[in-house]
């Protein structure tokens, strides 16, 4: 009984990953190789260094609005997640940004409200981009398949202009704020097509809906994380390494079968392991904490809660910035300013003079972020470490990370320079780190110190892991075909009778033709 039991588990063992491996083996053929191209071309996004460097330099002299009349125009009734002023063209602009996610955005010369801008001033907005050459309008996109995820939902419809470059730069200008969203290259349109979107199953007609995307890819992953797992199962199951098969193989398969098997079993671990990350890259049943400040943290660590930072700008600052951003930090106004490199410094929000807050102070502002809680780490880091590297994103170094006692274990990665926090981790992203980025991008710190150790490795693994497709698709296309052989030799049969069958019926009508006709 136990025997037969057995024998029947393992029938459909092998069935199991037999058939779905028949119907799965091109995704996961697909997953291999766009995965390898994502390693060097990620999907488009605009990076923070490419949005200021599109700014012009502020014209401070233009500013008639003050941060705080900004604040009571857009209706902040309390301290908002974001306050920024730029220019957007010849105007300069507040961008105030609540914490529920709305989005004013009021001109600092008259305090009105902008909700929409034209073609013209787009075009306008563009031209001070580094790249542009002769940007034209190629068109007014509500949703494509750069701008298809719902963060850009309160910036539709966006306007697509081509910056006439030789790198085909097209860049996507809000027509609500005026600010530029997106920007792609050729390079990154093309590319991803090899990339990003079939890896990620990302066509815009089902990635527009997020949940339903979701719940797409979840039940698609797991089902191949089932024929990996069975894979494996059968793979060491038919393994014979000391009691070898008649012909001394530890495999009992030739051809197809025994690539198929032997690349399985060598690069196992990695399908599995890759198969399982990618599955909780989508946070089943939300297990992992969201990513970002909560407002709570936000406050505590501005020691303010009140929407006011300045009611009156004496002078601008000595430096040419692009970009002033307006903030609380340990219950101080300041502001800090970016210039088209990229590179902060922190200044009076009245006076525009320079400002600085000591280590000490950070750390004072730091113990307020987390209220109720004993502090329990506060050190630089001046090198990356397992938790805080360059790899998908640049981060600044050194950084100050600070650590709580409270039930998360939060950690707060504090800029030394701007006291700005760049980062909140906790017990449950640290965990995805290692369940995802680790499993899923071999972001092993030896492998990262080691360069280019990780890409070698990576594409070692990819390889194998497309052996063992190519495989499954052989195997299971001859396994169809033969299938499929009965099937069509009957209807061959079924085809000859029938034209017999017709032939006679013809002749028969003829004869019946030729005696009427006599």
């Amino acid at each position: 009984m136990r025997k037969a039991l057995i024998r029947r588990a393992r029938r459909w063992l092998y069935v199991v990953h037999r058939w779905i491996g028949i119907a799965t083996c091109l995704l996961f053929a697909m997953w291999f190789i766009s995965g390898l191209v994502m390693m060097y071309v990620a999907f488009p996004r605009l990076t923070d260094g490419e949005r200021l460097a599109a700014l012009p330099v502020l014209l401070w002299n233009k500013v008639q609005i003050s941060p705080d009349r900004a604040m009571a125009i857009a209706g902040a009734e309390l301290y908002p997640r974001d306050l920024r002023l730029a220019m957007m063209d010849e105007t300069p602009v507040y961008r105030v940004i609540g914490w529920n996610g709305t989005a004013v955005t009021i001109s600092a010369i008259d305090g009105r409200i902008i909700d929409g801008i034209t073609a013209d001033q787009a075009l306008a907005v563009v031209r001070h981009h580094p790249r542009a050459v002769q940007p034209r309008l190629l068109d007014t996109v509500t949703r494509d398949q750069w701008s298809v995820t719902a963060r850009f939902d309160p910036l539709r419809p966006l306007y697509l202009i081509g910056l006439g470059d030789a790198d085909g730069t097209e860049l996507y200008v809000s027509s609500r704020s005026g600010e530029i969203a997106l920007d792609t290259t050729r390079r990154e349109r093309v590319w991803n097509w090899l990339g990003s979107i079939p890896h990620w199953i990302y066509p815009t007609v089902l990635r527009k809906d997020g949940p339903l995307w979701r719940d797409v890819v979840l039940w698609i992953s797991g089902v191949c994380l089932v024929v990996a797992v069975t894979g494996f199962w059968i793979g060491i199951l038919r393994l014979r390494l000391t009691r070898r098969y008649a012909d001394g193989g530890v495999s009992p398969y030739r051809g197809w079968m025994a690539w198929h098997h032997i690349a399985g079993l060598v690069g196992g671990i990695f399908v599995l392991t890759w198969m399982f990350s990618g599955w909780l890259s989508l946070n089943p049943g939300g297990a992992f904490a969201g990513r970002g400040l909560t407002r709570e943290i936000a406050v505590g660590y501005s020691g303010h809660d009140t929407p006011d930072i300045v009611a009156h700008l004496q002078s601008p600052p000595p430096i040419p910035a692009v970009e002033a951003r307006f903030v609380w930090i340990g219950g101080r106004a300041l502001m800090v300013l970016d210039d088209g490199n990229a590179h902060r410094s922190l200044a009076d929000p009245a006076t525009g003079a320079p400002a600085a807050l000591s280590r000490d102070e950070i750390i004072a502002a730091a113990r307020r972020a987390v209220p109720g809680v004993a502090m329990t780490s506060a050190h630089q880091l001046d090198e990356p470490d397992a938790y805080w590297y360059t790899l998908h994103h640049q981060r600044e170094l050194p950084v100050l990370r600070i650590g709580f006692d409270d039930p998360a274990h939060t950690w707060l990665h504090i800029s030394p320079v701007t006291a700005e926090i760049l980062d909140r981790s906790d017990d449950s992203r640290r965990s995805y780190r290692w369940l995802f980025n680790a499993l899923h991008s071999l972001d092993v710190p030896l492998l990262l110190r080691i360069w280019p150790a990780r890409d070698v490795v990576v594409w070692l693994l990819s390889v194998v892991g497309t052996v063992v497709s190519i495989s499954g698709i052989v195997i299971g296309w001859r396994r169809l075909r033969r299938k499929m052989r009965p099937e069509q030799k009957r209807k061959r049969r079924e085809k000859q009778t029938y034209n017999e069958n017709s032939a006679f019926q013809v002749i028969g009508l003829g004869d019946a033709a030729g005696s009427s006709g006599r």
